[in-house]
């Protein structure tokens, strides 16, 4: 059985967090139990591939800083760098335009991690542009993918 840990940051697009799950627990073979929550070696070791989604501007900031103030930047920090780690960017239109969001970005990706892109949208706050979330049939097929071609 291949396991898959889902994490959230606290964007407003972590209200879509039922509908991925659910997506991602309908491929083949996952999520057929649940334990009581772990410490982040112990998470880390559990999952075959992370997904964080969504990935918020605090956040990237933190993981492409090396800050682990949290249980999710904890195991994003312990994170074993030969298995897939999936970040899908979530925030503000302003934010995501911002110079230092793009440096980030493809720090996190310098890691080897694997980015789900934001698409444009009309977000929460009224404005539109980039910023929100894949479309979670994106991202389900983007676990679904990385998941047949990791051993």
């Amino acid at each position: 059985m291949r396991r898959v840990l889902l994490a959230v940051s606290g964007s407003v697009a972590a209200v879509k967090l039922p509908e991925l799950a659910a997506g991602i627990a309908g491929l083949p073979e996952m999520w057929k139990q649940r334990s009581d929550p772990v410490l982040h070696i112990d998470l880390r070791r559990w999952a075959d591939l992370m997904v964080i989604a969504p990935l918020d501007a605090n956040t990237l900031g933190k993981i492409a800083t090396g800050i682990c103030d949290n249980l999710l930047t904890c195991i994003v920090r312990a994170w074993d760098l030969k298995k897939p780690l999936l970040f899908c960017p979530a925030m503000n239109t302003v934010m995501w335009e911002h110079p230092i969001t793009a440096t980030q970005v493809q720090t996190l990706k310098s890691f080897g991690y694997i980015e789900v892109p934001c698409i444009v949208k009309t977000l929460v706050c009224g404005d539109k542009g980039y910023g929100a979330m894949a479309e979670i049939s994106t991202i389900v097929e983007k676990v679904k993918e990385c998941l047949e071609q990791s051993p």
